[in-house]
């Protein structure tokens, strides 16, 4: 069974109640629940793990990928826009990964509209709420 961590960072814990206009009314709970129906049809396994820091988020990468992880989902929020340290913990694992943002980027503001992570990535996706992971997972179950 092909494994696939999703991995979600800063305030994503507040889905549900951060910005419902931008994020809407569903939590992150919610959103495990959709992604894990989605993996059962699939026959994926997936485990999610959420942080709002920045080092914890780089030894999660670390920890999936030494532990037999073979893909990741992750929607690395603000960080998306400035950390390298998430880039470079993605490439060193090897493995292919799919950012996924709730929020279309590219019409928010000026500083959101460029990822430093993506390039670390094999797609991204951007826009389409909550449905954007699971087309995540079934890109990844694909590989």
């Amino acid at each position: 069974m092909k494994k696939i961590a999703i991995l979600n960072g800063p305030n994503l814990n507040r889905l549900g109640k951060r910005e419902p206009e931008i994020y809407g009314t569903a939590t992150l709970k919610d959103l495990e629940k959709l992604v894990r129906a989605e993996a059962k049809k699939l026959g994926v396994k997936v485990k999610f793990f959420q942080s709002n820091h920045e080092g914890v988020l780089v030894d999660m990468v670390h920890a999936f990928a030494d532990f037999g992880t073979e893909g990741f989902i992750v929607n690395f929020a603000a960080y998306s826009h400035t950390s390298i340290a998430l880039h470079d913990a993605l490439k060193s694992t090897g493995l292919p990964a799919i950012e996924v943002h709730i929020s279309d980027i590219k019409k928010r503001e000026k500083f959101r509209r460029h990822s430093m992570t993506a390039g670390a990535c094999v797609g991204m996706i951007s826009g389409q709420g909550f449905p954007g992971y699971v087309e995540a997972l079934r890109r990844l179950a694909k590989l």
